[in-house]
């Protein structure tokens, strides 16, 4: 029996088939299967085989280098990610090199994007070879942050478009995935940021935003915000110090925080001429009596503050039960707006997209069945719409009254005429590019390249 190769807790790889000179794998006898970090995974058909291109970032310190990879595959598996939740992943086979040994080893594709490590190499792939000794680590050698810039040097890029950041909280989101693409094949440096993986360091003289690991990221021309409602505190402050360093936010901070605030915003609304559906707010029950009333009686709607999607909009159809509604939301504490219940519009709404001052799309969206809120996300549709220039010019003074560079402007058609629902600051695309089939990803970044002054 060949004596076994002791191995520290981390090694450095080489997998000279995929084209990669060194990544940093983590080595657990714990996990059975080995996997190493790949995005843009599409897979394709070669001489009737089943195989795979991929993208992968070998580096956790310098995320501009990637290298395109393919290689068959061999097979799919369910595999339970750290947080426990199964996954399905393509699977293939490469040589590896660690030290002076080679041999081939099986790869789970998987997104460690989030991972302290590109790479994890598995007891599968140890097998009668090594054993960890988890208290030491690269035994088989280590390799100089100087050597790595010159095995990476011919993976630089030379900078030819603009270096532009999503900052949002999945990268596997349609509307994120769309702006990546849009921004790639415009020719730009495209960049996923996670927001709860951005720090901030606060002083007068160097000021930085990073992201996990160390990477300092103060380089960015523009930041295209895709903050969760859940995540607008500390999203808006990351903006906010991008904003310091110079890099130029589609929607600021301010707008954002406006935005969804909804009883600010509908007292800007009320403010500027700009016709909404009668609301009230209230904060004690004992005014709940009233505050129906003064809306105009059910049937109403009751929504809370922080709501988005559809979320947190009840639809009350008579008087006590909008009392019980009302009341219920209180004891908890809860911030409401009670509005008027607009009928006629039997369960449609408009979309208006606006980038620039521009629609530059309009959909009509029609609730489901049974379903009162229009919202795709709770289960509506949306088909192409034209709207008046009245509708036009009410979704571009909304959007403008927030200063919102990019906004999705819900109207809803009355008998008073347009009215104003709701302005959303992270407006989703992939209802309205499926319903128009317009490449509205592509115009938001040619937004950037207008107000950067870019010309490629």
């Amino acid at each position: 029996m060949n004596q076994l190769k002791v191995v520290g807790n981390q090694e450095w790889c080489r997998f000279n088939h995929l084209g990669i000179p060194a990544i940093k794998a983590r080595i657990d006898s714990g996990a059975k299967t080995s996997s190493i970090q790949a995005t843009d995974i599409t897979p394709y058909k070669k001489n009737k085989e089943n195989w795979v291109r991929f993208n992968i970032q070998p580096l956790t310190e310098n995320r501009s280098i990637s290298i395109e990879c393919e290689a068959k595959v061999v097979g799919n598996r369910i595999v339970k990610s750290s947080s426990g939740i199964p996954e399905k992943r393509y699977v293939i086979k490469s040589y590896v090199t660690m030290g002076d040994d080679s041999w081939e080893i099986e790869l789970t594709l998987a997104d460690r994007d989030n991972m302290e490590f590109k790479m994890l190499l598995g007891r599968q792939a140890m097998e009668n070879r090594m054993i960890v000794n988890p208290s030491d680590e690269f035994v088989l050698g280590k390799i100089s942050p100087e050597e790595i810039d010159q095995m990476y040097k011919s993976f630089v890029l030379t900078k030819s478009g603009l270096k532009i950041a999503v900052l949002a909280s999945n990268p596997e989101l349609y509307s994120n995935k769309r702006l990546m693409e849009a921004g790639r094949a415009r020719g730009h440096e495209m960049v996923f940021l996670n927001v709860q993986q951005c720090y901030m360091k606060l002083d007068t003289a160097t000021p930085e935003i990073r992201y996990r690991g160390g990477n300092v990221i103060n380089d960015f021309d523009a930041v295209i915000p895709r903050i969760k409602t859940s995540m607008t505190f500390y999203g808006c402050a990351l903006l906010r110090m991008f904003k310091t360093l110079g890099t130029y936010c589609l929607n600021d901070a301010e707008s954002i925080s406006s935005s969804r605030d909804k009883l600010f915003s509908s007292q800007l609304f009320s403010k500027n001429d700009i016709h909404i559906p009668t609301t009230g707010f209230a904060k004690s029950p004992l005014d709940t009596k009233d505050l129906i009333h003064m809306v105009g009686g059910a049937p109403l709607i009751i929504k809370l503050l922080e709501s988005t999607q559809g979320k947190g909009v009840v639809l009350a159809e008579t008087n006590k039960a909008a009392e019980s509604v009302i009341n219920a939301f209180k004891s908890l504490n809860a911030n409401i707006l009670v509005q008027e219940f607009i009928r006629e519009a039997n369960g449609k709404d408009l979309r208006c997209f606006v980038v620039d001052g521009k629609v530059v799309a309009a959909i009509e969206r029609t609730a489901a069945k049974g379903e009162f809120r229009a919202n795709i996300h709770q289960g509506g549709s949306a088909s192409i719409v034209k709207i008046s220039s009245e509708e036009k010019k009410l979704a571009l003074k909304s959007a403008k009254i927030l200063n919102l560079p990019v906004a999705g402007v819900d109207l809803i058609r009355s008998n008073k005429g347009p009215l104003l629902l709701e302005v959303n600051s992270s407006p989703g695309l992939e209802g309205i590019e499926n319903a128009t089939g317009k490449d509205i990803a592509g115009t938001i970044i040619q937004a950037i390249e207008k107000r950067l002054k870019y010309t490629s």
